[in-house]
This record gives structure tokens, sequence and C-alpha cells, in this order.
């Protein structure tokens, strides 16, 4: 199994795919329990959710499930929120804190290097890639998530959660295009810098001063899937009403690309 798929575009915007995957190696699945071998807290559909928003658009997806190895967690393992309750660089329960394991991995060097490390391999090499061509390249890290999980956040998520690491991983201008976009979605919600800040791709990458801006988007599942449960069916109906708005914010970043240092 190939850890990571990369369609390269000429586009200024890459897009990031981290929990999109799930495949599990054959030793690893055998240490899931049953309540882990639903694989439930995929990013479901997400990379059919985006497809073809943007012509020319760069893609970098991991095929591995994140109960394998989560690629967008620090690999040293320190948390992206202190203090609040997070899944780990191998997540030793599901999203509402039930454990997913019989017997937990403890060879996190041996996957971090199977699965993490290629990820962020081809997605460095694709940003810089990019940045050559335009001079600047903006990583769009592509979530989605239940809008309800107890055990992570209190209330109803936002329907869409965009991450900057409190202004730090992109420009002013890059952010308030973003939200404008999103708190201006007739019947959808949105929130900067909520529950959701952007994960360690978002923070590791986003170096303006660089040539290189991120943003995360976190979706929630509820504005594209028929049912945020099993079976995680795709709703065309749900989905034709949310494309649009996030091909204004790809096209509109891609847009902005040249004025912030790219060739024209």
């Amino acid at each position: 199994m190939i850890p990571v798929t990369v369609k390269r575009g000429s586009s200024p915007i890459v897009l990031g795919l981290p929990h999109t995957g799930t495949f599990v190696p054959n030793d690893v699945m055998v240490k899931l329990n049953e309540n882990g071998r639903k694989l439930a807290d995929t990013d479901w559909h997400i990379d059919r959710l985006y497809d073809g928003l943007l012509p020319e658009l760069t893609t970098v997806r991991a095929n591995f499930h994140r109960y394998v190895i989560d690629a967008n967690r620090d690999p040293t393992g320190a948390s992206l929120y202190p203090g609040q309750t997070t899944t780990t660089l191998v997540p030793l329960t599901d999203f509402d804190g039930v454990d997913i394991w019989n017997t937990p991995p403890s060879d996190i060097a041996a996957l971090c290097a199977a699965f993490h490390a290629p990820y962020h391999a081809a997605l460095a090499a694709e940003l810089s890639r990019v940045r050559d061509l335009h001079g600047v390249a903006i990583l769009y890290d592509c979530h989605s998530i239940r809008s309800n999980i107890p055990f992570l956040f209190d209330g109803t998520l936002p329907d869409f959660n965009i991450g900057t690491d409190n202004g730090k991983t992109c420009t002013p201008e890059v952010a308030a295009a973003t939200h404008a976009i999103c708190a201006a979605a007739n019947g959808y919600s949105s929130v900067m810098n909520g529950r959701f800040r952007g994960g360690w791709t978002t923070r590791h990458y986003g170096r303006p001063d660089a040539g290189v801006q991120s943003i995360q988007m976190e979706l929630a599942q509820f504005t594209y899937l028929n049912d945020e449960a099993a079976p995680w069916t795709y709703d065309e109906t749900k989905a034709a009403r949310l494309r649009p708005h996030l091909a204004e914010i790809l096209t509109t970043l891609a847009d902005m690309a040249p004025p912030f240092g790219g060739k024209s």
C-alpha cells in the first residue's frame, strides 16, 4: 500500500487530506478491538466533497487511517491543545472516549517512519514546488468531524471551523477572505479559531514570511452527510449546496496568491 497519493496541479493551492484514508495494516488491525475496527473517526468523503472544485489543484492524500498514526499530530507526541481533551499521535480512544485497542501499538517510531513521514515528505515537496511556481503556496488543510462530540467539546460545532492558530499561519487578508465567505453563506454557521485552531500540519507549514500560508477547514459532517453515523452516507443534495461555498473559498484564495508574492 502506497501511504500517500499525490495529484499535481499548477494552482497556488495545495489541499491536504490527512484523515480520509481507511487503510490499516494487518498487524495493526488485529490489535484493534471491535469498536476500533469501525474506523468511525474518519473524515468521510472529504476527498469527494472537494473533488473538481478548482482547476489544477494539487492534492496530497494520506491513504492510511488516523488510528494507525495521525498525520495531523506532532510526531514528537506533543499535544495540540495542552489542558484540553484531544486525541494523540496514535489515538488510544475514539472521539467519544471509548477504547479502540485490545493491544495498543508499541512501535510508534516505526509507524511514524512508515506512514507519517512519507505523507509529510510529499506535502512538503508539493508546497515547495508550488511556491517555486508562484512565489507563494497556500496550504488548505481539509477536515470534517461530527457536530456533537461531548468528549471533545461542549454544544454543537459550527458548520465552518476555520483554523489559523490565532493568525500565525497566514496573513490577515487570507484569513479574513475565508471567514467572510463562510459568514456570508446563507444557512451556515462559522467560527474562526474556535475549538479547532488548526492542527499540527497547519501550524507546522504556515510560514507567511517564507512564502507558505496555511489554513485549516474543519467542516461539521452534517453539512454534507446524510447522517453523522454509520454508514456515513454522502448526501448529494447537501453536498451540492455546500460545494459552491467551498469553491468560492478556493477560487478567492488562488486569486489572492499573486499579490502576496506570486508570479503574475
